[in-house]
């Protein structure tokens, strides 16, 4: 006789939780909701504009990049 879903689920969340894992629940922005594209849009400009502004970020990131190369070399 077939287990029911509710029992092959629990079988497979117990094997987990024996391999030292636990559950979590993620909640993620909803891209379907109607405004998403375009609050993405709004706030990619915000960004945008705050990079143009500061004149430091570059060189920032240029030592961000060759920190993450010298520990990966």
């Amino acid at each position: 006789m077939a287990s029911s879903t509710a029992t092959r689920v629990q079988k497979r969340r117990e094997v987990l939780r024996r391999a030292g894992l636990r559950p979590l629940q993620m909640w993620v922005p909803d891209t379907r909701r109607p405004g998403f594209a375009e609050e993405c849009r709004r706030q990619s400009g915000i960004v945008a504009e705050a990079d143009k502004r500061d004149s430091d970020l570059g060189s920032f990131l240029d030592a961000a990049l060759d920190d993450l190369d010298d520990r990966a070399g």
